[in-house]
C-alpha cells in the first residue's frame, strides 16, 4: 500500500506589496533562474538578501548576479515581493514529490530570457575587451535552447564582427542545430548587413 505523501504547504503573502518596478521584477526573475526545480521561495529570498548560510555556499548561489539585491531589506519582506511575483503570474511553484519549487510561467520566461541573452552578450563584450585569443565556449553547450536563439539573434542583429572570433570558437564545441545557427550569423556578419 503506498504511503500518501504529505507536501510542505505554502501561503503566499504580499503583505501589501501592490506593485514592483521593473528592476525587482527582473532581478527576482533572474534570482530563480538558479533554483527552477531545484529551490523554493525561501531559498530565493535568502539568494536576494546575501545570505551567507551554509547551503546558499555550498550550491554557489552566491555567484548568482543578484545574489544580496536585497541585501538592505529583511527576509520577510523579500518574500513579500517574491510572492507578488507569483501572484501576479511571473513564477509559479510546482510540487516535486513534497516540496513546491519555482518554476518560470511563459510571462516570466520571456522576461529572464531577454534578461539572461543581454548578460551572456555583455561577457561577449569582456572577452572581446580582454584582448583574448582563445575562447572556451563550453559554458554555453547545454543551455536553453531558446536562450541561445535569442543570444544568437542579438548578435546578429548588432551587426558587430567582432564577435566572429567567439562564434566560431563556439561553432566548433556545440550540437549542430546550434553550429548551423551559428554559422548563419557568421555569414551575415561577413555579409555586413543588418
Amino acid at each position: 500500500m503506498a504511503r500518501k505523501v504529505r507536501r510542505v504547504r505554502y501561503t503566499l503573502d504580499t503583505k501589501g506589496v501592490k506593485t514592483l518596478p521593473k528592476e525587482e521584477i527582473v532581478a527576482i526573475l533572474r534570482g530563480a533562474d538558479d533554483l527552477i526545480m531545484r529551490g523554493g521561495r525561501t531559498l530565493l529570498a535568502k539568494v536576494l538578501k546575501g545570505s551567507r548560510e551554509k547551503k546558499i555556499l555550498e550550491l554557489t548561489l552566491d555567484k548568482s548576479p543578484v545574489y544580496g539585491f536585497y541585501k538592505h531589506l529583511p527576509v520577510e519582506q523579500i518574500l513579500a515581493r517574491i510572492d507578488w511575483v507569483i501572484l501576479e503570474g511571473y513564477l509559479d511553484l510546482e510540487y516535486d514529490y513534497r516540496l513546491p519549487l519555482l518554476v518560470y510561467t511563459g510571462k516570466g520566461w520571456q522576461i529572464e530570457k531577454d534578461t539572461y541573452s543581454d548578460e551572456l552578450l555583455r561577457g561577449f563584450d569582456e572577452m572581446i575587451n580582454s584582448g583574448a585569443d582563445y575562447f572556451n565556449m563550453r559554458y554555453l553547450k547545454d543551455k536553453n535552447r531558446e536562450l541561445i536563439w535569442m543570444l544568437l539573434d542579438k548578435v546578429e542583429t548588432s551587426g558587430d564582427r567582432r564577435y566572429i572570433p567567439i562564434l566560431e570558437a563556439w561553432e566548433k564545441i556545440d550540437y549542430r542545430k546550434v553550429r548551423k545557427r551559428i554559422r548563419h550569423v557568421i555569414d551575415h556578419l561577413n555579409r555586413g548587413t543588418s
